[in-house]
């Protein structure tokens, strides 16, 4: 425990930022297999739709600062092109 009453506070601040930051990465990753499973399974509508939504919580991640925007980037790239497969 800390002695000092700002660094109790930081570690506060710490712990729930470091919570959301991983419920965030989590929802992220819950959004790619939903894209990639829709891809599996030849479902077009299904993978559009739901490349929409990672794509907006990917670029949402950059602004929050829990990704980086290279790293985002590859990523919405990859679920394109699986996306794509399927529309040609």
């Amino acid at each position: 425990m800390a002695n000092i009453k700002q660094q109790a506070k930081r570690m506060r601040t710490d712990n729930k930022k470091r919570a959301q930051n991983a419920s965030f990465k989590s929802a992220i990753r819950t959004a790619v297999k939903n894209v990639e499973a829709a891809v599996k399974a030849n479902d077009l509508v299904a993978a559009q739709e739901s490349f929409k939504i990672a794509s907006k919580k990917l670029d949402k991640s950059i602004t929050k600062g829990i990704y980086h925007k290279n790293y985002v980037a590859r990523q919405k790239s990859y679920l394109s092109k699986l996306v794509n497969t399927i529309a040609a």
